[in-house]
């Protein structure tokens, strides 16, 4: 992974955009901190910070083509560019470097726009084509590598891999959006373009920008992900379908080991990081390094598993020890690299844990991450079977006792039993809502907006800043797929890169300058997930069925037959001492930055203090009230430095 940045201005670049391109890049030196480049024209300014991976020597940007007409600034992997490479040549390109941004260079010569559609790689990218006098910006397939941009007056655009380097800009300054505080306290994460900041935008995955001389800008959705209506599927066997899975799945492993520099794999216990670990340890590296996350919290902790793969793997093995004290003294930095607020700690573990990577004196790390979303993995998947079976009949007392066997702390007897149905009953008859697997999530988490200050609540609105987004953003076809796949999709599309990837991969792993691979989210992989049936997906309510079975000879039984687990993180535990983020939970904390009411915030930290067992939604509420509270602090009050020397953190 690297950094990108730049300044596109038609009308002319200004002083404030030339001195302003150096601390906009110097402010992404975490992503990359082993080299920085600068390209210069009338109209264009591009920054670049590497983290040098592929062709150590010859990798360097920006990038240009043999005549200097094509000019690039490129963030990721393209992990087909060898093969890419070898066509190009048979068509005429000559090549200077063995690195994987100048295929990129000779993909656009050779197919112009088209070029993503040949890519398999994670990557954000601006090219500028000095004859054309247009810029090219693009993200990959899912979003795995960040992009995000303002428009000037003008008709000047700013862009960069990270939202702090844009407000190193003289005529950027960072005010909170409360369109996308919506959609974080509704959704979990806010629907692209919007982002929690005012006029950044936020590039939606599987989309590339053309902005032309006069400043036109076109949005072009080169991919996405998609479904079989439910009478399409093959009728293959279960064994052909794993095979194929297999083949695909160690084929990505195998060209995300592309690298000049050793790579490395997490291990957390569950079965995704199981099979990357496996397959990159049976065919490829024999002294795999391993690293994964234990809790001081045995409520959370997974290490059991991870050490029984670790000894059925015989890796070189490191862990870190999360506890109370460190996800909440980590969570000011997290907050800072992810740049949104959020309602979970889960990433402050993540961030410890890139530090131990990046101790090791390792760059590269491949993770289990997309196999829930591609192969049904996540409860929020059997939820929505269980609720269209009991919509059939939903006067049934039988139906819903089927969440026992997903929860299996809900007694069948009694008022918890009683509440539990009331809870899953929300809106349990309107099965062809194309958001029906996640409106139960979507409400529970509305309800935490009840912190918010009555000045922030008017400013809400459900119509205008969820649905209408939503109804955009969301495929139509959404209604013609198996009640998973929708799900599914719905993961996909949302979560996975709104989330997932950004606050618990990208951006905890860049933060020590870490790079994340991800072989479950190779397009091809994921292409052919998408026409597994979903019989094989999730059978009965056994999650990934499909995947344990392809690889159950490489894996220990325990691991094969374990329930999972989600990634949790402790939450208000965390919040009890004296790091900077308790400290923003204080009444003239809340009172001076004015998102939240004082007294509902009151109620929540006075039941923290006495040792109460907070709710899910009141756990939720903590975490979303002092991420706020950091990012306002962090970004809003800080004094930017704009245009002037060196970037960095900046001042508090």
């Amino acid at each position: 992974m690297c950094g990108i940045t730049g300044i596109f201005s038609p009308s002319g670049l200004s002083e404030t955009d030339r001195n302003a391109i150096y601390p906009m890049t110097s402010m992404l030196s975490h992503r990359g901190p082993d080299e920085q480049g600068f390209y210069t024209s009338e109209a264009v300014l591009l920054g670049h910070r590497r983290l040098s991976i592929i062709d150590l020597s010859g990798g360097k940007q920006p990038m240009a083509n043999e005549d200097g007409t094509v000019w690039i600034v490129f963030n990721g992997e393209l992990f087909n560019y060898v093969e890419l490479r070898d066509i190009l040549i048979n068509k005429g390109h000559r090549f200077s470097t063995r690195s994987d941004t100048e295929v990129f260079v000779h993909l656009y010569e050779q197919y112009g726009n088209d070029l993503f559609r040949y890519c398999n790689g994670q990557f954000s990218v601006a090219l500028w084509d000095t004859k054309k006098k247009q810029l090219l910006l693009a993200r990959d397939h899912v979003g795995i590598c960040p992009l995000y941009y303002v428009r000037l007056p003008g008709k000047k655009i700013l862009f960069s891999s990270e939202v702090k380097s844009l407000f190193c800009h003289g005529e950027v300054s960072p005010r909170i959006n409360p369109a996308g505080l919506d959609q974080i306290f509704s959704l979990w994460v806010t629907i692209p373009p919007e982002t929690v900041f005012d006029g950044v935008e936020e590039l939606a995955p599987g989309t590339f920008l053309k902005i032309d001389f006069s400043g036109e800008i076109t949005c072009s959705e080169y991919w996405k992900p998609q479904f079989p209506s439910v009478k399409e599927y093959e009728d293959l066997s279960l064994d052909q379908y794993a095979s194929r899975l297999r083949e695909l799945l160690c084929d990505a492993a195998k060209i995300r080991l592309r690298a000049d520099v050793p790579v490395a794999a997490y291990l957390s216990g569950g079965i995704d990081s199981s099979v990357i670990s496996a397959i990159v340890k049976k065919y490829h590296i024999n002294d795999l390094i391993t690293f994964s996350v234990a809790f001081k919290d045995q409520q959370f902790d997974e290490q059991k598993y991870q050490m029984a793969m670790v000894r059925h793997l015989q890796t070189d093995h490191r862990t870190v020890l999360a506890d109370y004290t460190s996800i909440g003294d980590a969570f000011s930095d997290v907050i800072w690299y992810a740049e949104k607020p959020m309602i979970r700690t889960a990433p402050s573990p993540l961030f410890h844990l890139s530090r131990l990577v990046r101790s090791n004196g390792l760059k590269v790390v491949l993770t289990g991450e997309g196999a829930d979303e591609i192969l049904g993995g996540y409860d929020i998947f059997k939820e929505a079977l269980i609720r269209h079976f009991w919509s059939r009949q939903p006067q049934s007392t039988y139906r819903p006792q089927l969440f026992t066997r997903i929860y299996p702390d809900i007694v069948r007897k009694g008022s918890t039993s009683k509440f539990w149905q009331s809870f899953f009953r929300y809106k349990l008859e309107d099965a062809d809502n194309p958001y029906y697997s996640h409106l139960i999530r979507w409400n529970n988490t509305s309800q935490i907006k009840a912190v918010f200050s009555n000045q922030y609540r008017e400013m809400f609105n459900e119509q205008d800043n969820i649905l209408k987004p939503l109804q955009r953003y969301i495929d139509p076809e959404i209604v013609r797929w198996h009640p998973l796949c929708a799900a599914q999709y719905l993961e996909m599309k949302l979560f996975l890169s709104g989330y997932l990837l950004s606050s618990q991969g990208d951006r905890m792993l860049m933060a020590n300058s870490i790079e994340g691979r991800f072989p479950f989210l190779d397009p091809r992989v994921i292409e052919f997930a998408a026409t597994i049936p979903p019989r094989y997906k999730m059978m009965g309510l056994k999650e990934k069925f499909v995947l344990k079975h392809t690889f159950q000879d490489l894996l220990p039984p325990e691991i094969v037959n374990r329930s999972k687990q989600p990634y949790r993180s402790p939450i208000h535990q965390c919040f009890l001492g004296h790091n900077r983020a308790s400290m923003l939970l204080s009444r003239d904390a809340i009172e001076q930055y004015g998102y939240f009411d004082p007294a509902a915030v009151e109620k929540l930290t006075g039941k923290m203090k006495s040792g109460l067992r907070l709710s899910e939604r009141e756990n939720m509420a903590v975490v979303g009230v002092v991420s706020t509270q950091l990012l306002h602090e962090q970004f809003v009050r800080r004094e930017w430095r704009k245009g002037k020397g060196e970037g960095g953190r900046g001042k508090e």
